[in-house]
């Protein structure tokens, strides 16, 4: 685990991270899971489409990077979230500046490489407004 975080309640149900480099999947894991997630991580977003299809939409949060291998791009998955499940918020990642595409609606940005802790701040700030989640320690 990267950190423990306190002040943030517990997060209800999963959050599912698409990212297709395998540090980069686990570090956004053990981010996640310093915050008490559960979370289930994906190569390519064409599983976790299926996976979310499966569980009927029970997911918190979807966070994605915009270049994924497969048949649908990180982007792609956003905007098919957005449209199927508007109150599941959506972070989409990329390298590549925000002003390459256009965002759907509602899906929060994050470049590519992001510090630790903004992650944590979007995370709260789309699961749990007004929480402001402080950094306990460091592995």
């Amino acid at each position: 685990m990267i950190a423990e975080w306190t002040g943030m309640l517990p997060i209800n149900g999963e959050i599912v991270v698409v990212e297709d480099n395998d540090i980069l999947r686990q570090l956004m894991a053990d981010i996640l899971m310093g915050i008490r997630a559960k979370v289930v991580l994906f190569e390519r977003a064409d599983d976790a489409l299926m996976h979310v299809l499966d569980s009927h939409g029970h997911c918190s949060l979807l966070l994605a990077d915009h270049s994924v291998p497969g048949h649908i791009l990180g982007l792609q998955l956003a905007q098919m979230f957005r449209s199927k499940w508007p109150d599941i918020p959506v972070i989409l990642t990329s390298g590549y500046e925000q002003e390459f595409f256009e965002l759907p609606e509602g899906v929060v940005f994050l470049q590519k490489p992001w510090p630790v802790g903004k992650l944590v701040e979007t995370v709260a700030s789309l699961l749990q407004p007004g929480i402001i989640p402080t950094r306990l320690r460091s592995a």
